[in-house]
């Protein structure tokens, strides 16, 4: 019987938590043994109490736990004392920032130990319960929205009282993935006007199937501007200065700016100027959701609120983390769902590192980084 183990995350910051009781629960079901280091789950609001009903075992350590392994699930990548603690030929299971957290990633190779980076499991549909992007960004679309309310020093709905009228806010969301469109959906089920850009034409129509406006060069360019795989393409300089001069005059006039724009393996693009944001009315707020690779916004810092002339940029790392528990419950769903690709349909723990959705995840194998992406970089 294969054992999974989960320990608490160590990475500063990060209050998610692998498996949940509901997952170890299911996990057993399937054939599996688990193995919780002791307050692995405090800050996502699982109790040892929790995972023991669920049928896992608790261990008082991290070496105690891990040591049993055979597959690791983690969130962010293990620290080194925990891949020392893995034995040879282990398996480990985590959103592991391939293509930044090199270190990690030949530590694992390092140590033969057999890595799968969830964020390179392919977009096609059997793989969408695996989705581990699209889990944790549709929560971090909607963090969003409560971080810039928070922020903002008035109401987002248009309120009508004796008193007079309290005009609605007005939101412009930029990048139409995952994470933006359930920033749009938010702030108009907060009362906001919401506008919306991308570089991919597909998205015009979501977005104003949500009540938003789109906002876009449709030019050629435009026309072409999505991957096979769905994501956004890197826009030509020409495009971004066309884009850029439509987009000034609308974002002087918003209280609002969210920015979600990412390119995997590659910085965030800059969607917002100094310029752009010294154009914006004092006590408006922009929400950088690309801080963590480099930022959208001129002048955003990982993990500060940063104030220019009157105008707040929020550049707050990890926004999943910020709802820890529900963000810990989809992504401990996507690991389970992927571990059943370790199984035989006998139920035999026998992987298959051949099987499509395995092959396109592993990053380290043999003592080796594999995954072509990774490699000459």
């Amino acid at each position: 019987m294969a054992v999974i183990a989960v320990a608490r995350e160590r990475r500063a910051g990060e209050t998610r938590v692998a498996a949940t009781a509901d997952t170890v629960k299911k996990l057993i079901a399937q054939g599996f043994e688990v193995v919780v280091e002791a307050g692995a789950g405090l800050t996502a609001s699982v109790t040892d109490a929790d995972y023991e009903a669920a049928g896992a075992k608790l261990e008082k350590t991290a070496k105690a736990a891990i040591g049993k392994a055979d597959i690791l699930f983690c969130v962010r990548g293990p620290e080194a004392a925990e891949i020392a603690a893995l034995k040879p030929g282990a398996i480990v299971v985590g959103t592991l920032n391939p293509h930044q957290d090199k270190a990690t990633l030949e530590a694992l190779a390092k140590a033969k130990v057999s890595a799968f980076a969830m964020e390179f499991v392919p977009r096609i549909t059997r793989a969408q319960v695996m989705d581990v992007l699209s889990s944790q960004a549709n929560l971090a679309g909607y963090r969003a929205v409560i971080e810039a309310a928070e922020t903002f020093g008035k109401a987002l709905p248009m309120m009508m009282t004796a008193a007079g009228t309290v005009a609605a806010a007005k939101v412009f969301v930029m990048g139409v993935g995952v994470a933006g469109l359930q920033a749009i959906a938010t702030a108009r089920r907060l009362g906001a006007v919401v506008t919306a850009t991308d570089v991919r034409p597909a998205t015009k129509e979501q977005v104003e199937s949500l009540g938003a406006k789109f906002l876009a060069v449709e030019d050629e360019e435009f026309k072409n501007a999505q991957t096979a795989g769905g994501y956004a393409k890197e826009m030509s300089p020409e495009y971004q200065a066309k884009q850029a001069e439509l987009v000034s005059g609308h974002i002087a006039k918003q209280d609002i700016v969210i920015t979600t724009a990412l390119i995997p393996g590659r910085p965030a693009p800059r969607l917002v100027s100094a310029a752009q944001v010294a154009s914006m009315k004092p006590g408006s707020v922009l929400i950088d959701l690309a801080v963590e690779q480099g930022g959208n916004v001129e002048g955003a810092r990982l993990s500060e609120i940063v104030e220019t002339g009157g105008v707040k940029i929020v550049g707050y790392a990890n926004l999943p983390g910020r709802i820890a528990t529900d963000a810990s419950a989809l992504y401990s769903r996507n690991l389970m769902a992927f571990a059943g690709l370790f199984l035989t349909k006998e139920g035999a723990f026998a992987p298959d590192f051949e099987e499509e959705i395995l092959k396109a995840a592993l990053v380290t194998k043999d003592g080796a980084v594999v995954h072509p992406a990774l490699l000459n970089k």
